[in-house]
Order: C-alpha cells, then structure tokens, then sequence
C-alpha cells in the first residue's frame, strides 16, 4: 500500500529571532517536499519578511485547515494566525509582542496535532523571557507542550550530528538547580526514563536500543565514595529495567558513557541533569569558525506526549536574527526526526 505524506505542523519560533529564516530555507529542501505536507502556523507578515531577507524562491499559500495543504513544490502553505502586522516586531529585540505571537503559533499547532488534523509538530527557537513577558508563565516548549497536550510523565531527548558520529540523550532531570536534580534521582524516576530512552530509540528505528545510563557521581561514585545515589537510586533502577527486558547498562562514569555511545556501544544515553547532557551534545553538534558558530546540528524531541513534537536544539540567536546568516541544518534535522517518528510509530499495513 502506498502511504500518503504526512502533514507536518510547524511553529517557526520568535519572529525576531532567526526561526522563521530558517523555517523558509528548510522548506526550500526538496526531499521534505518528497516525505511531508509542511504547514507553518505563522502570520503572514512573518513570513514575507523572511522571504525578503532570504530572497527564497517560494510564494505564500494561505490555507484555514492544515486538511487543504498539498504540499506544492515552490509553495510554503501556512494557517494565518492574525497576529502580528507589519512593524509589530523588530529582529533582535526582545519584545512581548512576537513573544505573544511564537506562544500562540506553539499553542495552534498543538491544537492541530491533538484534532489529529497534522501527523506531528516541529518547532523553532522561542525565547523564553518573551513569552514570560507577554504574561504566559512557562520555563520553555517542552512545558507548554505538556500542559496543552495534558501529558504528566514526560522527558527531554537530545540527538546530534558531528564529524565524530551521533549521539542521542535523554534527561533525568532538565530545568531546575543543580541542587533540585540530586533531590529528583530516584528510582523511580530513573527506571521512567530508561523506558522512555527506549521509545525514543523504537520511535528512530532502532532494533536492539542499548541503553547507558550515566553516574550522577564523578566516576558513578567509585562504589559509594563519592556518593550514594547510584546505589540507592541508579544501580536499582537499571536493575528492575533489565528484568521489564530493556537492555540498560550502568552506571557508568559521566566522563565516559559519551565517548562509549559515540564509539557505538550505546544508542541512547540516560543523562542525570541538564548540562551532563546538553554539554556534549552541543559540543559534538555546533562548529565555531572565526569565533562565530558556524554549523548547528542538534534536535530536541520531548518523549511522553501524545504527540509528536520536534524541535532545534538552539535558541533564537538574536545576535545574527535579521542578517541572513543563520543555517537551516538544525530544522531540517528536526523535520527528519520528526517524519522519522511518524513513520516508526505507524501500524504495519
């Protein structure tokens, strides 16, 4: 049987922010054409001006129902949010304004997702101090995506590209203290995660998902030197895994398990808090040149919802927004994650 393309939601992000740029440069990529019908939850303005600074060989299609895109070669298709006229926004700048507008394309494209009306989402960068800004009280995407989507048991999953390889990590713990993530390493939590790295893999096609689990502890606590909760919390935790039949293995020294799972050994590694799990990411999948990064690769995906939701893994990059220098790379890898997703999570026909 031939399958159709699936419809692709996508929220461009900030438009101050270099999202929208790289939205139109992505969508310029024929072989999404090829795999999806990308549908941009946008306001018109936001896009033309994208356009015009890209100088994209693309015409604007307005369409009131994600149903009605056909996804065109030379066409971007988007659902007109009525937000934003021209001079509302100005690149660069932090501003309520546009941080009500990325807030609100977030929101209508997890109300398509949820109806069923796209097969998934893919978002770009929001800055989060806008959004708090325009009144809405959220630490970032994944929250929202949460609280929209009415998902309680949730977790963050980072994938990268670089000239070493790839890697892929899921997070116990992301957007508190350091102090708050020691208290959130229990058992349970852990075990929640190490299934999650699991789907996660399933949901890339993976066959056997071996699975690492990193030591909050330097060196995983050197057996209780340097630390208690491997034993109290980790080692059980990969213990009860094993019997589910999960293919877990840990815990294994921070400074290690990341070398292992770019060498191959690992397809997905259980990172214990926010920075033991963005830092070799980010240093795998952005390329200074000159001083200025000069290549971003990176995907965030939240593994939990009903949906599927993926995203870049960077920020909105006020610094360059405006200015034609941002690289799509970063959506394109979250487009491809996302149709990856959809395509392992259908039935077999």
């Amino acid at each position: 049987m031939v399958r159709e393309r699936p419809i692709l939601g996508i929220s461009p992000g900030d438009p101050a922010g270099i999202g929208p740029e790289i939205t139109v440069k992505a969508l310029l990529n024929p072989e999404i054409r090829e795999r999806a019908v990308p549908v941009v939850y946008c306001d018109r303005v936001v896009l033309e001006d994208a356009l015009a600074l890209t100088g994209g060989a693309l015409t604007l299609r307005a369409v009131t129902d994600p149903r009605e895109a056909v996804g065109e070669k030379g066409f971007v298709e988007y659902v007109d949010t009525g937000i934003l006229k021209k001079g509302d926004y100005e690149y660069g700048r932090v501003n309520a304004v546009p941080g009500e507008a990325s807030f609100r394309y977030v929101v209508a494209a997890i109300v398509g997702a949820m109806a069923g009306h796209t097969s998934g989402v893919v978002t770009g960068p929001i800055s989060k101090e806008a959004v708090n800004l325009a009144g809405h009280r959220f630490s970032g995407h994944t929250e929202i995506f949460a609280h929209y989507t009415g998902a309680e048991r949730y977790r963050m999953f980072l994938s990268a590209r670089g000239t070493r390889g790839s890697l892929n990590v899921i997070h116990v713990t992301t957007h508190v203290s350091l102090r708050g993530a020691c208290d959130l390493v229990t058992k349970d939590r852990v075990l929640d995660t190490i299934r999650f790295a699991d789907r996660a893999a399933r949901l890339m096609g993976k066959t056997e998902r071996r699975i690492g689990v990193a030591g909050l502890n330097p060196h995983a606590s050197e057996n209780g030197l340097f630390g208690d909760e491997e034993a109290r919390a980790i080692i059980p935790a990969i213990a009860a895994a094993r019997i589910e039949g999960l293919d877990a293995e840990g815990p294994l020294p921070p400074d290690t398990v990341f070398v292992k799972a770019l060498g191959g050994f690992f397809d997905v590694v259980v990172a214990m808090y926010h920075d033991q799990g963005h830092i070799p990411l980010k240093m795998l999948g952005f390329d200074m040149n000159a001083g200025a990064l000069s290549r971003i690769r990176g995907v965030n995906a939240t593994i939990g919802l009903p949906i599927i939701r993926t995203s870049v893994d960077h920020g909105t990059a006020f610094d360059i927004a405006g200015k034609n220098q941002a690289g799509e790379e970063s959506m394109l890898d979250a487009m491809d994650m996302a149709l990856t997703f959809i395509e392992n999570s259908r039935p077999v026909l």
